[in-house]
């Protein structure tokens, strides 16, 4: 009785874990069936302008987040915080059909893919240093995509070029650069750096309160990158009689550079060592093309061919985010 009650649990444990969840992707959807006169598959075209759109967009969701004023930690602080975030997407476009759980797979319905945003969770750790530079700042963290297996890895250098003299009515200075790469989606990987400029300005209040407000200016670097896409994942090619299923496996040509911009602005209100910041930003549209060699044509929704330049149709984006945490 033991054994199989075992078994039945480790059964349930992995199927649970083969599910996949309503934001998990699934790249074989975006790609166009050349079907033959017998009705034959006979191959699969990959449709670049929805991978180049569906990149940007994501792209912006798990893209680094500023969440900090000019000023550094100090070299001797530290700051432990939990954040959240949503990011609006445009879940009626075809191209987030590739999501699990989207009512319309083939994309032909014109329905909403999902809800209109995205939600993300984070952890993260910010230290101050005096090396390699005086006002130096570096922070490591992980975000998770609400509703998905969809983690990424983040990180950021901040260096200060000015900070302090809050006396004075000069703003408070600093370019950072960081860097987010997204794990646990087999068939896409995904990084995105940023580079901003921040200004800040310290205001106490009371003797006991410290509001920081900042605004910011910041440049993403987008790189998406397709792993081997099975196109037809319900059939097996070790079966009887499917063994020439594999030839349909596609990959996506490799995307030149996605680049959006994107303006912030948020405040930082700490009390002791408890903050809390809150931040909006707009990622601006995108309008970036990967172009291919030997033609000039411009791909098409649903196109048969990859000899043509994808641009970036996504639309703007915009994000709020809160965060909370513990200064020392």
């Amino acid at each position: 009785m033991v054994p199989r009650a075992l078994t039945a649990l480790t059964v349930l444990c992995f199927s649970r874990f083969a599910m996949a969840d309503p934001n998990d992707l699934v790249m074989s959807r975006l790609a166009t069936r050349i079907v033959g006169s017998t009705g034959q598959l006979e191959s699969v075209v990959a449709e670049n302008l929805e991978f180049r759109a569906l990149a940007s967009q994501l792209g912006v969701v798990l893209a680094p987040h500023l969440m900090t004023p000019a000023d550094t930690l100090g070299f001797a602080g530290f700051e432990l915080d939990v954040s959240a975030s949503q990011t609006t997407i445009d879940s009626k476009q075809p191209y987030w059909r590739v999501l699990a759980g989207s009512p319309d797979p083939s994309g032909t319905s014109r329905v909403a893919h999902g809800a209109g945003v995205l939600r993300t969770i984070g952890l993260f750790a910010h230290k101050g240093l005096w090396l390699p530079a005086p006002s130096f700042e570096l922070g490591a963290g992980a975000v998770h995509l609400v509703d998905s297996t969809t983690w990424a890895a983040q990180a950021y250098a901040k260096l200060a070029i000015h900070e302090g003299y809050h006396d004075l009515a000069i703003p408070s200075i600093a370019i950072r650069a960081a860097v987010s790469r997204m794990m646990n989606q087999r068939e896409l990987d995904l990084t995105i750096g940023s580079l901003d400029v921040t200004l800040s300005k310290h205001v106490g209040i009371g003797g006991t309160w410290r509001l920081d407000p900042f605004v910011g200016w910041d440049l993403l670097v987008i790189v998406p990158r397709s792993e081997l896409i099975d196109a037809t994942p319900n059939i097996d090619p070790l079966h009887p009689g499917d063994e020439m299923d594999a030839s349909n496996d596609f990959v996506f040509p490799d995307q030149a550079v996605i680049y959006r911009n994107r303006i912030l602005v948020g405040a930082k209100l700490q009390y002791d060592v408890v903050q809390l910041t809150v931040e909006a930003q707009v990622a601006l549209a995108g309008s970036s093309a990967d172009g291919r060699a030997g033609t000039s044509e411009p791909c098409q929704p649903s196109s048969a061919t990859t000899r043509c330049e994808a641009k970036d149709t996504a639309g703007a984006q915009t994000t709020l985010s809160l965060s909370a945490g513990f200064n020392f």
